[in-house]
Order: structure tokens, then sequence, then C-alpha cells
């Protein structure tokens, strides 16, 4: 995989761009000023984030695996430590599938009715490859999603859910809340020991 240089990086002209992040030379950032990107976090080739007024905000260590789309009109916030697995979508903006209006972008807004709605992935979420998400979904910190799942509504902090609609099966284990101290403070005793 190339990933774009510091440089490159910078020259997107993301509303906020943290350290070492990395970003596939294969991705498409579509109002690349609508989006916040957390240091080392990534994002990976054939990835599509469409930043709407609402935003995407990207926490710090975050990945965003091959093929995820990121779309719509609402804010769209990934929390620190959040993972999706590969061709994960989350919409934060959803067409009327009733036949009562046309649909798609090259309708004028008067002839459709788009809703949006903010979908926020917490902090520790992990979502399985082929997920969706759906406007106005909130899932709570350290929840684990399985592939293949449809989430249309808000999983409880560290719950596990799974299938289509998703449903919880049983909780997640939270040591990996130690495991975060422990990596920031080496984090902070590697930055304080560097010259």
């Amino acid at each position: 995989m190339s990933f774009l240089s510091d440089e490159e990086v910078a020259a997107l002209g993301l509303g906020h761009v943290g350290k070492q992040v990395r970003i596939s030379r294969l991705a498409s950032l579509h109002n690349p000023a609508n989006i916040r990107i957390g240091d080392h976090s990534r994002i990976d080739d054939f990835c599509v984030l469409s930043a709407g007024g609402g935003g995407i905000e990207i926490g710090r260590n975050v990945h965003i695996a091959v093929f995820c789309s990121l779309i719509g009109k609402g804010r769209i916030s990934l929390g620190d430590f959040a993972g999706l697995s590969s061709r994960v979508a989350v919409y934060s903006s959803n067409d009327d599938y009733s036949g009562a209006c046309l649909t798609g972008p090259t309708v004028p807004a008067a002839y459709s009715n788009i809703t949006s709605a903010p979908v926020v992935l917490g902090r520790h979420v992990i979502i399985g490859s082929g997920s969706v998400v759906l406007p106005g979904v909130t899932v709570g910190e350290g929840a684990a999603i399985g592939a293949l799942s449809l989430l249309r509504a808000d999983c409880d902090a560290f719950g596990i859910y799974v299938g289509a609609p998703a449903r919880k099966v049983r909780e997640r284990a939270r040591d990996l809340l130690d495991k975060e101290q422990a990596y920031l403070q080496d984090e902070l005793a590697s930055a304080a020991s560097s010259p």
C-alpha cells in the first residue's frame, strides 16, 4: 500500500490533520475542509470519505480499512481507537425509498426527500467487514459489531452485536481500556526521551 507523504497530506486542505496520519494514494476525500483526522490514524486503499456540512471527525489511532465509505450530509464521528474493517459503509444521509419522491444526487432537492442525521461511533468501537451503519445511529464506546451486520438502531457501550438487523449477543471485555492507558503512557515516555 502506498501512502501520501506528510507534505501531500497537508496539501489536501483537511480541516485538521494530526501527527503521523497515513492516507492511501488510492483513497478519495471529498470536501476535505470538512474532514478532521487525529494523530496516528490510517485510511487505506479505495476508501471514500464524502463529508457534507456536518463533517467527518476521525479520532486518534483510528483505522479505516480498504473499500470503506463514509458518506452523507450529517456529521459522522469516529472516536479514538475505533476501527472499520473492509467494506464497511457509514451513511449519515438517506434517500426516501417509499416512491413518494425522486431519488439520487442528480435530482433537484424540491423533487427528493433526503433525510440526514449524525452517526457517532464511540471510542474503541470495532465494526466487522461488510457492515452498514445507517443515519442517526450511535454506537457506544467499546461496542463490537460482527461482519455483515446492519445497524439501524443505537448500540450499547461494550456490547457485541451481530446480524441484520444487528442484535446484542453479549458483553465485550473491557481489558482494552487498561491496554490503552499503558500505550498512552509509553507514548508519553517515548516523546519525553526523544531529542
